[in-house]
């Protein structure tokens, strides 16, 4: 069978049986290692998106691939009726790596978007003493997820407009200090953010907001939840994000990179937050199963034990400083922090940018029509990002050569 013919093939099988949902994938990708994956083509690419920082060991790291062999001989599934080894070892590490102390808890779900339904419904038991904290605040261009709890945190009107009406009580405001000191008072139960905002572009806060956030949050009775799934798990430089402001949130959500690709999700609480649930008010039958949570510690283990959150910023650092060195008229601005990275472009040409990359065997990601995400494994070597910068500009060039000449 020719190779068009078995692309061909995929495509049609993709259209025939999965849902519509879901955009047309443009490769089929069939093994990984490290930080490369090959299509079934037997094409390579350089993988600098990690599934959407989900893979934060690349692709089959050994930690990884013997803590689920080794757990899957042993026990995969118990329910929630029993409690399992893997599943306390990886709360009280979460507990210690967070900040949350003895004071904190942890839920388990099996995703980013369990995580925050968990943490929506923290937030309705936040009532006050006379039951008038029944709104929810959240960050307008925000994503929080696509369930229904999720969607109506997530700030972005064209993803809701198909499912209305949304789960009432919940409003979004820009991203300014102003509109967080007009929109918050005493019927406030929570607060939403998320340190960096990873699908809007990769969007970093305004100076003083999340120190803000806090302030108004406590002086107010109501939850700072942070939404640290895709900034979390050494990702930015260290553990979570809001390390690096000197602010101790109620609550943060996790899950992406926390076991390198193994669906899970978790809800860590802080101090009097951690009483909010009582038993029977909120479960999953998977969450905090035997195997997700023996990956998640082996993950967790391997980028402590690596120096892998530390090597985000000097690796980061090498990314954005290789990217300004370009001197393309395309890009406006370098965002983010250590290994979430955004790439603000003058032009939409995000997508055309990401194409190209492609066809050079680089795979990178265009959440909008103007930003380009760059997250790789936090394994990526030195000389992989010069083989990544060495490809981005390619790509850039081109589509700027081609711009050029539509232009002229």
């Amino acid at each position: 069978m020719s190779t068009e013919t078995q692309t061909e093939t995929w495509n049609d099988r993709f259209g025939a049986s999965l849902m519509r949902s879901l955009t047309p994938p443009k490769i089929m990708l069939e093994r990984g290692q490290g930080c490369r994956v090959w299509d079934v083509d037997g094409n390579e690419y350089l993988d600098f998106l990690a599934g959407i920082a989900v893979n934060s060991l690349g692709h089959a790291h050994p930690a990884l691939v013997e803590a689920i062999s080794d757990q899957a001989a042993k026990l995969v599934h118990v329910s929630n009726y029993f409690a399992t080894p893997p599943q306390l070892e990886l709360a009280e590490r979460l507990k210690r790596i967070s900040g949350a102390g003895d004071a904190g808890r942890v839920y388990f779900g099996n995703s980013g978007a369990e995580a925050n339904e968990a943490a929506f419904k923290l937030a309705r038991l936040n009532r006050g003493a006379d039951g008038r904290k029944t709104r929810i605040l959240a960050l307008k261009q925000a994503f929080h997820g696509r369930t229904m709890g999720a969607l109506a945190l997530t700030g972005k009107p064209a993803l809701q407009e198909d499912f209305l009406p949304m789960i009432p009580g919940v409003e979004h405001i820009d991203t300014s200090i102003q509109a967080l000191e007009h929109a918050i008072d005493d019927t406030v139960a929570a607060l939403f953010i998320e340190p960096i905002k990873g699908e809007a572009g990769v969007v970093d806060l305004p100076e003083g907001f999340l120190a803000a956030a806090r302030r108004l949050t406590e002086q107010h009775g109501a939850l700072l939840v942070l939404d640290e799934i895709q900034t979390g798990v050494g990702r930015t430089g260290s553990w979570f994000a809001f390390q690096q402001y000197d602010v101790v949130p109620d609550a943060i959500t996790v899950a992406k990179g926390i076991a390198g690709g193994f669906p899970i999700g978790a809800l860590v609480t802080f101090g009097w937050a951690s009483d909010l649930f009582s038993a029977g008010q909120h479960g999953s039958t998977f969450g905090g199963n035997p195997l997700g949570t023996r990956v998640a510690n082996a993950v967790l283990t391997e980028i402590e034990s690596a120096g892998l959150v530390e090597g985000a910023v000097t690796k980061g650092e090498r990314i954005r400083s290789g990217i300004s060195a370009f001197g393309s008229p395309l890009v406006e601005e370098v965002r983010g922090t250590g290994l979430l990275i955004g790439v603000g472009l003058h032009l939409p040409v995000a997508a055309a940018i990401a194409a190209a990359a492609l066809e050079r065997g680089l795979i990178v990601n265009a959440p909008n029509e103007s930003s380009l995400r760059i997250a790789p494994p936090l394994i990526v070597t030195d000389a992989e990002i010069d083989e990544f910068l060495a490809i981005l500009a390619q790509s850039m060039a081109s589509v700027e050569g081609a711009h050029q000449e539509t232009s002229a």
